[in-house]
């Protein structure tokens, strides 16, 4: 059974540790199997793609990775 986290999709939270150290974003997932969450604007990674009918050319896209759960604060307001 995955744990139960006070923080849902939609809250807005603070980070608190990491690179994106004090940056503010929208919960966009809940991961309770990992711990994780996916907040808006934060740990963005560029990533290689390859060709396809969407992107014929192929290329860079920015993604949003997951990261654990302790590293945000709900904001209150």
């Amino acid at each position: 059974m995955a744990i139960k986290y006070k923080i849902k999709k939609g809250d807005e939270v603070k980070v608190i540790a990491g690179n994106d150290k004090g940056k503010t974003g929208v919960v966009k997932a809940v991961l309770p199997k990992k711990g994780q969450v996916i907040v808006e604007g934060c740990k963005i990674v560029k990533k290689a793609i390859k060709p396809s009918d969407k992107n014929p050319k192929g290329g860079f896209i920015n993604e949003e990775k997951p990261m654990d759960i302790s590293n945000v604060a709900k904001v209150e307001g």
